[in-house]
């Protein structure tokens, strides 16, 4: 049992990893062993953030704008001069909008649904070199997604792009699982509240409102992230594929 949650020597990449959840998962897996590589699209913020993690272990930075093929090929191409393979994906950056119906034009969706659902599917295809190297069926290489709760239910704001991409991250996840096996297993996680840039404002407005309507009465905290994406990336995650986990205090299932 000693090694069931083990992930020390695994190679990791974690997109948008310099802040909010995407750190939250970097840091964990920096703790628990792993050779981490963070990838955003400022690359002064990714290069401080992946500065912050060395002093944990080992963290490198790999700036990229995922929204576009072209910025996936360049993270495929510079990881590729730096790796053989690749024991973890995790595919969370991603861009939020909300609007009125009304004021919800094309440039909107575009800028949500090009990096939320191209970039998951644009990175993940052009990686899979690295990641099939890794894999066997015994143990197989991992594909994360972050998804969302709002991905599962009609949201309060109208954020009608970022909730439409995340549904479609939880399918694109179930389709991916369904092709890339038996060497890679893909699951998606589905946050709910918890302390980011993203949701600062709605924290600020409506936390203990949000906080009190959870079963689990509070807003999730950075181990609560790392924990499950480690759990996937780990030996006790080698049977699990085509799920969509939500780490959400029980709101998605039963508010």
């Amino acid at each position: 049992m000693s090694d069931l949650f083990d992930i020390a020597g695994k190679t990791a990449v974690v997109t948008g990893g310099s802040r909010g959840i995407g750190a939250m998962i970097a840091r964990g897996f920096v703790e628990a062993g792993a050779r981490v590589y963070i990838s955003s699209r400022k690359a002064e913020a990714c290069e401080k953030a992946a500065a912050e993690l060395s002093a944990l272990g080992t963290c490198f930075a790999l700036p990229a704008d995922l929204s576009t093929e072209e910025g996936a090929k360049g993270l495929a191409a510079d990881l590729g001069e730096r790796e053989d393979r690749i024991h973890v994906l995790v595919n969370n950056a991603g861009a939020a909008w909300g609007a009125p119906l009304a004021e919800h034009d094309a440039a909107s969706w575009d800028r949500v649904l090009n990096l939320n659902v191209q970039g998951v599917f644009h990175t993940t295809k052009l990686l899979l070199p690295l990641l099939q190297a890794a894999g066997t069926a015994d143990d197989p290489a991992r594909v994360i997604n972050i998804g969302s709760v709002e991905g599962f239910h009609v949201p309060l704001q109208e954020n009608y792009s970022y909730s439409a991409s995340k549904a479609a991250v939880h399918q694109l996840t179930r389709h991916l699982a369904k092709r890339l096996g038996p060497t890679i297993t893909v699951n998606a996680v589905a946050p709910g509240p918890f302390q980011s840039k993203m949701m600062a404002a709605t924290l600020d407005t409506f936390g203990e409102a949000i906080a009190a309507a959870a079963p689990l009465k509070r807003i999730g905290r950075p181990d609560d992230m790392a924990g499950v994406t480690i759990f996937l990336a780990s030996r006790a995650g080698s049977f699990v594929t085509g799920a969509v986990i939500p780490v959400d205090g029980g709101v998605a299932t039963t508010v």
